[in-house]
């Protein structure tokens, strides 16, 4: 009986109402026993009356009213024993009401409880998709609203793991492909046997291994295990570095690549390697959706507290419906551009968001409109 009680939340609230009730009667007993000889002298006395020793049992009026002899009269006998079974009766039917009412209060607050154990049960199977009913403000409906928010992550997590898996799937089967069906040309004769041919198996590998690497490091990013050796940088310095870094890249594509930044600019708090990253990312991407002929301008300035760095081109442009996206993993504007054909890995911009926020600052995309360019930021606060 003991570990029943122990292992089941109803019967303990049950059981905590029928302590209440125990408790109730028994002070009303010992109350009522207590009080009623007094109240009674009392209202006798008020008649002008009290019984006690003598001739019928009457004391004169002006007896003292309290516990004594008038307390101790056959009539006082007979209401005792009249008030007692009334007391009784009541006591019983209070009973019996209280315990229905227990029952019910009881089920009212294991009902929920129990929606959330099944749901709970359905989860664990797989069915992220089920949420619990619960009504009402109280601290169970509150703990269903939690835990339908819970399920939705969960929910929304395993998505991106089937979606994660299907573009891996795709990303790795490309190069692949291209790898096995040169190889194939080879064995057959399609193909010549010369450096030109395995120029290409090579350049396919290497693409395979680069998208392995992109990988790996989404992986640590969102797993949220980078190490940041943060130490004061100044910025504009980083940004002369990055430009001069892919300006041969911008050149062979007859693209400006030019630098604004006023002096001055405070010194941030970061991990210079992981921040040249995302200025690598940022540019190198802009780069590849800009055409020949185009600008991409790399701008900096303080704005309150973090210091905010841009990069913007006159490329081809974020439709509206896209930008909310943008950074998502091997999510991709343009469908059509595969990863063979310039289009990257779609990873970039998903590692390059998780380093900013990392370092405690933000970073958004902005574009007037298809065809109308676009314009990439992100901040990173001060060094103290």
């Amino acid at each position: 009986m003991t570990a029943y009680f122990r292992n089941h939340l109803g019967a303990k609230l049950l059981a905590s109402y029928l302590a209440v009730i125990v408790v109730g009667a028994i002070v009303l007993i010992i109350a009522s026993q207590s009080i009623l000889p007094v109240a009674f002298n009392r209202h006798m006395m008020g008649t002008g009356m009290a019984f006690g020793p003598g001739p019928g049992g009457m004391m004169g009026a002006g007896a003292q009213a309290g516990s004594g002899p008038a307390a101790t009269g056959p009539l006082f006998a007979d209401y005792r024993s009249s008030f007692n079974e009334a007391l009784t009766y009541a006591g019983l039917a209070a009973a019996v009401v209280a315990l229905v009412l227990s029952l019910i209060f009881t089920r009212s607050v294991l009902a929920p409880v129990e929606a959330i154990s099944r749901v709970t049960q359905r989860i664990a199977a797989g069915r992220y998709d089920e949420r619990v009913q619960v009504g009402g403000s109280d601290e169970i409906a509150q703990l269903g609203e939690r835990f339908n928010q819970m399920a939705g992550k969960l929910d929304r997590v395993e998505s991106m793991r089937r979606q994660l898996i299907g573009d891996v799937s795709h990303e790795l089967r490309t190069p692949l492909t291209a790898i096995k069906g040169s190889m194939e040309g080879l064995i057959d004769g399609v193909l010549p046997a010369n450096a030109e041919t395995f120029q290409q198996i090579h350049a396919e590998a290497d693409r395979l291994n680069r998208l392995v690497d992109d990988l790996q490091e989404l992986s640590r990013v969102e797993a949220r295990s980078l190490e940041l050796q943060l130490r004061p940088i100044d910025v504009l310095s980083l940004m002369h570095a990055v430009v001069k870094r892919l300006g041969p890249q911008a050149a062979s594509r007859h693209i400006s690549l030019e630098l604004e930044s006023p002096a001055g600019l405070p010194r941030v708090s970061a991990d210079e390697d992981r921040a040249a990253q995302v200025l690598v990312n940022l540019i190198g991407n802009a780069l590849q959706y800009t055409p020949e002929g185009g600008k991409v301008t790399v701008a900096a300035r303080a704005m309150g507290d973090q210091v905010e760095v841009s990069v913007r081109d006159t490329g081809i442009g974020i439709p509206a419906e896209h930008l909310s996206q943008i950074f998502d993993r091997f999510y991709r504007v343009d469908k059509s551009r595969s990863r063979r054909a310039g289009g990257g890995s779609g990873i970039g911009l998903t590692i390059a968001r998780a380093i900013v926020e990392a370092h405690g600052g933000s970073i958004r995309a902005e574009s007037p409109g298809e065809g109308q360019g676009s314009n990439f930021t992100f901040t990173l606060p001060f060094a103290r």
